[in-house]
């Protein structure tokens, strides 16, 4: 399956990049940790749990679609599901639009699912359908319907997010792939936001999240605020904040070109199109 995801690429002109593992910067997320390690005596660095930061800065130089399709880790990070390293499929299709974007991928995942229906919903319509509430219900109200099923956290976003998780996403994807695009806003990462909405989608299917994509943030400044914002975020959480990349800033004030991207995770893929029940079943 790794020749079929290059040959699907080949075909399509996109360019396959080999960007670094170890770096002195990591991708900043306030809900991914990251494997730190010891570069010298008095250097640290990290393991990339996203090529992201680093296929950007090719991007904004080389300004043509990439893809790259490797190892990443992440800490913390073991189930059926997940595993501290994975192999991701990340890629970028320059000057498109958001429904090319989706049948390129929708013939992407078809390596690996066969020819399937697709149905394209909003996250607010789907939010309220599963939970009866709106996301942007008073906190009190939402904290409230958590508490129902157990989940008591102080922070809205955490409510939402495991509201989410528990309710809505085992109901994704039942026999067609589900797209849930127009994320609130507060969820955008590094999405553009447009309308009040996140320009941020994922694919799903048996109630498994195959990818999230973006239409990519390119103004630097937001850039650099929401980096902040995570870091924040972590530091509020009990978590380090972790080092801004000042290459990534600079290759979006160079002018990183306008375009969607998508991060897929490749073993859940072949899990799915294998029959299996866990991703790591080839290894343990």
């Amino acid at each position: 399956m790794l020749a079929s995801v290059r040959a699907f690429f080949a075909e399509r002109n996109v360019l396959e990049v080999d960007t670094p593992l170890l770096s002195p910067y990591a991708p900043i997320d306030a809900h991914i940790d990251i494997f730190e390690v010891s570069l010298s005596e008095n250097e640290k660095g990290f393991l990339h749990s996203s090529p992201e930061y680093g296929m950007k800065k090719v991007l904004a130089k080389e300004k043509r679609d990439i893809y790259q399709l490797g190892h990443v880790f992440r800490k913390g990070e073991k189930g059926a599901l997940h595993a501290p390293e994975f192999t991701m499929i990340e890629w970028y299709r320059i000057e498109t639009t958001f429904e090319h974007f989706l049948q390129e991928n929708l013939a992407l995942l078809s390596l690996f699912l066969g020819e399937k229906g697709y149905e394209v919903i909003p996250y607010q319509e789907t939010f309220k359908n599963q939970v009866g509430l709106c996301f942007d219900t008073p906190k009190e109200t939402l904290a409230a319907r958590g508490k129902e099923l157990g989940i008591e956290l102080h922070d809205i976003d955490d409510v939402i997010n495991l509201l989410w998780g528990c309710i809505v996403e085992p109901t994704l994807g039942q026999g067609k792939v589900t797209v849930i695009t127009d994320f609130p806003q507060e969820q955008a990462a590094l999405a553009q936001i447009k309308n009040g909405v996140a320009e941020r989608f994922e694919f799903y299917f048996n109630g498994i999240e195959l990818g999230n994509g973006y239409h990519e943030l390119t103004d630097p400044k937001e850039q650099l605020e929401r980096l902040n914002r995570s870091n924040q975020e972590r530091l509020s959480l009990g978590k380090t904040s972790l080092p801004i990349d000042p290459e990534l800033i600079k290759a979006l004030e160079s002018g990183l070109p306008d375009c969607y991207g998508i991060a897929l995770g490749f073993d859940r893929l072949l899990m799915l199109k294998s029959g299996y029940s866990k991703i790591h079943c080839y290894y343990n």
